[in-house]
């Protein structure tokens, strides 16, 4: 499993038209094979940061995911508006959070 995770910016301004937009894009990410989560969440309003958050089963499925219309779509809109620190990391020992 691949777990991305980390800090979306954009222009206070952008803030509510970039999440509509953002909204969009998670709800057809989500019906995509090996998409196990994929979540934004303001995490400060007055800058203009998201926390993101999204799960995938395996590279392959991320790559399908980045290289989708829809996906590509996003990216040119908010090309320039948009600065992430987004970073991906691999999980090999998922467990419950109460498990040792």
């Amino acid at each position: 499993m691949l777990i991305i995770t980390g800090h979306m910016h954009v222009d206070p301004a952008d803030l509510a038209p970039f999440t509509a937009d953002l909204e969009a894009l998670a709800a057809e990410t989500r019906k995509r094979p090996g998409c196990i989560s994929y979540d934004a969440a303001v995490d400060d309003p007055h800058a203009g940061r998201l926390l993101i958050s999204e799960r995938w089963a395996d590279q392959a499925a991320l790559s399908a995911h980045l290289l989708a219309a829809d996906t590509i779509a996003f990216v040119r809109r908010w090309s320039g508006k948009m600065r992430g620190d987004i970073r991906k990391y691999d999980a090999f020992n998922e467990r419950d959070i109460m498990d040792g």
